[in-house]
């Protein structure tokens, strides 16, 4: 029977919004603010290449994990201008995010890409975040269901998962991926069912599920009251302290 987990995940994607030094600067800051929160939540960042080992320095003072925003799924090699899960491991990173909308449609990223990505990051003992979701032409054709099967049978269909290595996976519907148009929160729930099902099928382990998708203080906690959404996964408000905060306390909110 499905039981949500009364610890909530709040992920911080900052994409390239931020330079070295901003994101240096917001990693100070961030770390004297959660001291008060970080027992009631599970909250990590993905920061820029550029800045990403500093960053983790500051932020695993106060038990934030860390990630990349993208690998390689080869540990070293002649690859120019690309980094490997490994070495992001190395650098103390607990999570990678892995098929995030971007990658897939901005950099044409294929399934099966992402699918070495994952094994990558699982053998580098990374805990991946798997990014799916549909566009808004997949949407509107009614195949949005379809899309996101094929795209969980692509990352998970015959692997073996680690024991006791958490299963996280991203709801990102393409069409509100920094467009400020909001997924319903009631269809995001449908579609987080969908995902808890389908990966339960595919993998015998229950997944965490996280909103991304135009999350915003004002529209945080009507996504985190559905059953089956544990988290968020949140861009551009993210690499403000103010907004971050203010999602925080939002998410908190609904813990008291």
């Amino acid at each position: 029977m499905f039981k949500q987990s009364p610890k909530i995940y709040l992920f911080a994607n900052w994409k390239m919004y931020l330079d070295y030094d901003e994101s240096n600067i917001l990693a100070h800051a961030l770390s004297g603010e959660v001291k008060k929160f970080k027992d009631a939540i599970t909250m990590a960042v993905f920061p820029g290449a550029l800045a990403f080992y500093p960053v983790t320095q500051v932020l695993s003072d106060v038990k934030i994990g860390t990630g990349p925003q993208n690998i390689y799924w080869v540990d070293k090699g002649g690859y120019s201008g690309e980094i490997s899960a490994e070495m992001y491991r190395s650098a103390g990173g607990k999570y990678a995010l892995v098929g995030h909308s971007e990658r897939r449609h901005l950099f044409k990223e294929t399934n099966h890409e992402t699918r070495e990505k994952l094994e990558a990051a699982l053998n580098a003992g990374l805990i991946p975040v798997l990014c799916v979701g549909e566009t808004l032409k997949e949407r509107k054709d009614g195949e949005a269901e379809k899309v996101v099967e094929i795209q969980l049978r692509a990352l998970l269909d015959n692997l073996k998962w680690p024991a006791k290595r958490e299963l996280i996976i991203a709801y990102e519907p393409v069409w509100a991926i920094g467009t400020g148009e909001a997924c319903d929160p009631g269809e995001a729930e449908k579609m987080h069912r969908f995902i808890y099902k389908a990966a339960l099928e595919f993998l015998k382990v229950e997944p965490v599920m996280l909103y991304g998708g135009s999350v915003r203080p004002n529209n945080v906690a009507d996504y985190l009251q559905k059953p089956h959404i544990r988290g968020v996964l949140v861009g551009g408000a993210s690499a403000k302290l103010e907004s971050w905060l203010e999602i925080i306390k939002s998410a908190l909110s609904l813990k008291q």
